[in-house]
């Protein structure tokens, strides 16, 4: 079993950054690929970045690749998403998930994910 814990979301301007990060409560951390996505109103939820046990095989969307950056400190069974050049089209509710190494880094289907956190809010005013 494994719970996870978002913060680190608020209110920012564009261009701005923020440092989401996922805290996990649980002794096999470090055995989990870990993942980010984000749920915009009135859309499906959406794939951001990803990394496997190790912090390696990352894989990011489209959409934030050169401006995000995901990491992970197992000896601190925490992720994070760095969050650079922010735009209002951002906005969303991020959510972090965990799954065990079963499925190819490339596969970032949410169905493949076993634990997802509560979510924190990001807001990018323009």
């Amino acid at each position: 079993q494994l719970q996870l814990v978002e913060s680190g979301g608020g209110l920012v301007q564009a261009v701005g950054s923020l440092r989401p990060s996922c805290a996990a409560s649980g002794r096999t951390f470090s055995t989990y690929a870990m993942g980010w996505f984000r749920q915009a109103p009135g859309k499906q939820r959406e794939f951001v970045a990803a990394n496997d046990w190790s912090g390696g095989s990352i894989y990011y969307s489209d959409s934030v690749k050169g401006r995000f950056t995901i990491s992970r400190d197992n000896a601190k069974n925490t992720v994070y998403l760095q969050m650079n050049s922010l735009k209002p089209e951002d906005t969303a509710v991020y959510y972090c998930a965990a799954r065990r190494p079963l499925y190819s880094s490339s596969d970032h289907r949410l169905t493949t994910y076993d634990y997802w956190g509560q979510g924190t809010q990001v807001t990018v005013s323009s």
